[in-house]
């Protein structure tokens, strides 16, 4: 029997511009899943071309996470919303110590979206994707009218193991525990900004959007019994650690001389009135673990190359009130309390 497909003309991914048809569950969308997304995410589990994935996993505890990405712009210094979609879920199901195992993805596009440009998006999830270590395994593609989107928006969903006596969880921080973070704050949210603002800094400033589970499976191995693991996205450090005391019903000491912070991103914070601290990270952690453990960690996490700027910034302390403090550079103690408002809107 003749393959009908010989009589298709291929996609015109140079040329072309996604348009209603690729939404509409006949041919035309077909086409773009086969010749576009099957392409990129092929793996045994997408191939045999069903609306889900039947896989068996290893015993013990599942977890399973969702995110939606709506970065603005699409393509910034050091990433995109591809590769920022894969990364975004990783970290999620990470943070729970668990193992990533698999992901799906949902993919609504406006009419008028360039190929090349989904197909920039599309190569650099599957890249991330390998990396990590993790399949694409279901997904779903939608388009409305141009006017109606804004480009492309990304769903994913991913689940992971946990192993066997890892449980970290935002309320289990106790007082005399310390703080860690794997590196530098604030380079995502900057990165973002000042593609968006056009802003001509004389130091590039990359985004550190990254997998971070190899990191935490390092971790983990060093630390089994770490107490809290975070990453510190929307809202930054600031915010992050404000949600946990609140979980864990304690307060926090910072000392701001230990806060890692590049000097190109806190020049770029000072210009656009901006609190580093508050500001979006893609790459990085927060680790709340025993004291004792404090020197294995930070061993475990240094060794590592996403975490090789790790240090320790604080302790968790008791407080009925669940503040956050920062002991400053010029010896005084100020409240670092929760973002209010939106500092970077369409960051992730």
């Amino acid at each position: 029997m003749t393959d009908r497909r010989l009589f298709t003309r291929k996609l015109d991914i140079a040329r072309g511009a996604v348009d209603m048809t690729h939404g509409s569950g006949g041919k035309a969308m077909a086409q773009l899943v086969r010749e576009l997304f099957a392409a990129a995410f092929a793996n045994p589990y997408l191939d045999q071309g069903n609306d889900q994935a039947a896989f068996d996993v290893p015993g013990g505890r599942m977890v399973m996470t969702t995110d939606g990405f709506v970065v603005s712009p699409l393509f910034f210094p050091g990433g995109d919303i591809g590769s920022l979609a894969v990364h975004g879920t990783v970290n999620d199901v990470a943070m729970a110590g668990a193992v990533p195992l698999h992901l799906t993805a949902g993919f609504i596009i406006e009419e008028g979206f360039p190929l090349a440009d989904l197909k920039r998006v599309v190569d650099s999830m599957a890249a991330a994707a390998r990396e990590a270590g993790v399949a694409i395994v279901s997904g779903d593609t939608k388009v409305v009218e141009r006017g109606k989107g804004d480009g492309i928006f990304i769903t994913t969903s991913g689940i992971g193991m946990v192993p066997p006596g890892v449980a970290p969880s935002g309320d289990r921080a106790r007082p005399g525990d310390v703080i860690l973070v794997s590196g530098t704050m604030g380079d995502h949210g900057v990165a973002i900004m000042s593609t968006r603002d056009n802003l001509g800094f004389e130091t590039a400033i990359l985004s550190d959007s990254a997998a971070l589970n190899g990191l935490v499976a390092a971790m983990v191995a060093a630390v089994p019994g770490v107490h809290v693991l975070r990453d510190p996205t929307r809202g930054g450090l600031a915010t992050t650690l404000n949600e946990i005391a609140h979980q864990s019903g304690v307060g926090m000491r910072l000392r701001e001389a230990d806060i890692p912070v590049r000097a190109e991103v806190t020049a770029a914070c000072e210009l656009l009135g901006l609190d580093p601290l508050y500001a979006a990270n893609e790459g990085k952690l927060i680790a709340i673990c025993a004291a004792e453990e404090r020197d294995r960690m930070l061993a475990a996490m240094r060794g590592h190359p996403l975490g090789r700027d790790a240090a320790c910034i604080g302790c968790v302390v008791e407080d009925p009130h669940r503040f956050v403090q920062m002991e400053t550079r010029f010896g005084g103690r100020r409240i670092v309390d929760w973002l209010t408002g939106e500092q970077l809107p369409r960051i992730c």
